[in-house]
């Protein structure tokens, strides 16, 4: 579902919709209040790391856990990441296999995170990270955890699009915002701004005051795969949180787009809509381009025509995001 248009307007010019829909945020509000104060809040005995975001929608999570991943396993841990595993239909807890489940067991994120370590699928946050743990785990990335008060947090890193920053502030469904934008600053130790230049001097500007949460800043680049952009024609279709950032990315690496379709995010594309796309990019001369994660919800005999743009996160300052982590993965 495209999300509607006032979400991000400016916050001087708020428009009838959000001041209509502001009772519908209070009780928004009170039911997160009850789940959370309803939650185990369990504490695991080695470190857990959440990466969340305060906006409903991608934000590039799924990027930073990977970068995260990474990271971690460079300074000599064993990470696992634990996720809900949206649209999965697995329950858990569940160690994802990544070549003998599909999405729809686990869902995209998960399955497409097991190809850079173990990862864990629970509906039940605390207990996945009860199996991570005793699977070898000594530090556990909590994948889109924010808001979920099954596990005491060691430290959140609270993952921001710069392009449109925190929208019109107002939470659901008057504005984009999960929660509060106050009481997500104040869970959050530190804010991870996620674009280019230009969009994170419009996010410099629009959100100056973040509380005095540390701000880091990170740009998604195509990974070099050897793969000549430049002389492609592409028929891209993505179902992520902003389909229209992969359009640019395309097109920034050259690629000359010829069409576009967008579509939900997690959205499962049924055979019928792909035989209709696959018969459109040929009438067009182009080869079909998707994202990795939009890629492991195709069906295997399908994946051999569709080509994937790899991002990869690249953090301005990597030293800084180490040092910020060195405390915490020493508490193990």
């Amino acid at each position: 579902m495209k999300p509607p248009a006032f979400w991000y307007a400016p916050q001087s010019a708020p428009g009838l919709w959000p001041r209509l829909l502001a009772p519908l945020s209070v009780l928004w509000r009170f039911g997160a209040a009850r789940r959370h104060d309803k939650g185990r809040h369990l504490r695991v005995p080695v470190p857990v790391i959440c990466v969340g975001n305060i906006n409903i929608g991608g934000t590039g999570k799924t990027p930073t856990v990977i970068a995260l991943m990474g990271l971690l396993a460079e300074m000599g841990m064993r990470p696992h990441v634990v996720s809900k595993g949206y649209g999965g239909q697995a329950i858990g807890p569940l160690r994802v296999d990544e070549v003998n489940h599909t999405a729809s067991d686990v869902g995209d994120e998960p399955l497409l995170l097991a190809a850079f370590g173990p990862c864990w699928v629970s509906k039940d946050r605390a207990a996945g990270a009860e199996a991570a743990v005793a699977a070898g785990a000594d530090v556990i990335i909590l994948d889109d955890g924010m808001q979920n008060p099954d596990l005491v947090k060691d430290f959140t890193i609270t993952v921001v699009d710069a392009s449109v920053g925190f929208g019109n502030g107002r939470v659901l469904p008057a504005g984009p915002l999960r929660q509060p934008l106050e009481s997500g600053l104040s869970q959050a130790d530190m804010i991870l701004s996620i674009g280019p230049q230009e969009a994170q001097k419009t996010f410099a500007t629009a959100w100056p005051d973040l509380g005095g949460v540390p701000l880091l800043r990170a740009e998604l680049k195509p990974l070099e795969t050897g793969m000549l952009w430049q002389d492609l024609r592409a028929f891209a279709f993505a179902g992520i949180g902003r389909p229209e950032k992969f359009f640019e990315t395309l097109r920034a690496s050259g690629a000359t787009v010829v069409a576009t379709r967008s579509f939900g995010d997690h959205e499962t594309l049924s055979d019928t809509l792909l035989k209709r796309m696959e018969s459109e990019a040929e009438s067009l001369s182009a080869q079909m381009v998707t994202t990795e994660k939009d890629a492991v919800r195709l069906p295997r005999s399908f994946r051999h025509k569709v080509v994937t743009l790899p991002v990869r996160l690249s953090v301005e300052e990597p030293e800084r995001l180490a040092e910020m982590l060195e405390p915490v993965v020493a508490r193990n």
